[in-house]
């Protein structure tokens, strides 16, 4: 996993150019070609770099390359812009942080692969960017440049996206999906296009999701994570290699806290702060010591105490209790954020973070809040 601005009573604005000082600051690390990382230039960083400008950040987000960020309930944005990403009007590249057009009281926020998705105080999903295959979700196909809301979805608690694919749920514990339906992503039993919200099938008490390329996850309060569309290199953790349009249960995952999705990899957070990973493996991207592809779930090796987890392309982040943030998988473009480019197929430090809240992976970068 990047200009109109909006003025918000209660958010301070900063110039781009501005170096924030306050609490909750945005660092970032990797790619940088679109200026993904948002410290003003394309320059890729192999260790963490300030994203300029902004600042009591509590929550960022990140798409192939682009990267967010939400305070006070506004949203700000950076990096790729070229299918309106950044949701300021433009397809206009931006190097430090604008602020996405419109959208006001956000409480929560996440990122597709060239999409970004919010959920306001009042419940309603908001989604702008590509939508190619609808995964806007708003009736058509056609590019958002501000963000528009996501047809006859309300009530939500939660939301996700994929690659060319949005994923939210509803109050009730029921999942949603839109948009590219190839593999059967939507999890409602056909391979066919959705351009606004479907049911995903058989599934409830749902508290989160998550979206791949190609697949979707979903986290019961049970503890048990489920998952559906393309099992390619055991993506789905099933124990096989077979697309399924519906969801069905990761094996021998119980007491999960959180899920987060790679490219064609899964992860899961246990309650006792151990982390697992399921799928594909060819870069030490599951953290087991290996490269050999998994189709059922395999502990991470050396991680506890983690209380929150991510994932870029080929790349797992950790966040550990006393603020540090561990990394292993793909290093292409400095992903890992330990000064090298060399592949770790187990957990290494993300050079110089203490003090980290949250995490957020894209499509070669890292983002934490510190």
């Amino acid at each position: 996993m990047c200009s109109a601005v909006l003025a918000v009573v209660g958010v301070m604005v900063l110039p781009t150019a501005a170096t924030a000082t306050g609490p909750g600051l945005v660092l970032a690390w990797g790619a940088n070609g679109q200026g993904q990382l948002g410290d003003g230039t394309t320059t890729g960083r192999l260790t963490p770099v300030q994203v300029l400008g902004i600042d009591e950040i509590t929550t960022v987000a990140a798409g192939e390359s682009t990267g967010y960020a939400l305070a006070h309930g506004a949203v700000q944005a950076w990096g790729d812009n070229s299918h309106n990403e950044l949701g300021d009007g433009t397809t206009t590249d931006r190097l430090t942080p604008v602020q996405v057009s419109d959208l006001v009281d956000v409480d929560i926020l996440a990122a597709g692969a060239h999409n970004g998705y919010a959920v306001r105080s009042d419940g309603t999903a908001w989604a702008w960017g590509q939508n190619s295959n609808g995964e806007v979700g708003d009736g058509t196909t056609t590019n958002r440049s501000i963000p528009v809301q996501v047809s006859d979805l309300t009530e939500v608690a939660a939301i996700a996206g994929g690659l060319h694919t949005g994923y939210a749920v509803r109050y009730d514990g029921t999942a949603w999906a839109w948009g590219a339906n190839n593999a059967g992503q939507l999890g409602d039993g056909t391979t066919t296009d959705r351009p606004t919200p479907v049911q995903v099938s058989n599934l409830t008490d749902v508290k989160a999701v998550a979206g791949g390329v190609y697949r979707g996850y979903a986290l019961r309060s049970d503890g048990t994570v489920w998952a559906w569309g393309s099992n390619s290199f055991g993506a789905l953790g099933d124990g096989t290699t077979t697309d399924r349009l519906t969801p069905v249960p990761v094996s021998g995952l119980t007491q999960i806290t959180a899920i987060a999705a790679g490219s064609n990899s899964g992860y899961a957070l246990r309650s006792d702060g151990t982390v697992w990973a399921w799928g594909y493996n060819y870069l030490g991207q599951l953290g087991n010591g290996t490269t050999t592809n998994r189709p059922t779930p395999v502990q991470v090796s050396g991680l506890t105490r983690v209380t929150a987890i991510a994932a870029s392309a080929y790349t797992g982040y950790a966040l550990r209790r006393d603020g540090t943030v561990r990394s292993w998988g793909s290093n292409a473009g400095g992903a890992l954020g330990d000064g090298t480019t060399i592949n770790r197929p187990t957990p290494v430090p993300v050079t110089g973070l203490s003090g980290v809240s949250a995490i957020a992976g894209g499509g070669l970068s890292g983002y934490a809040v510190h």
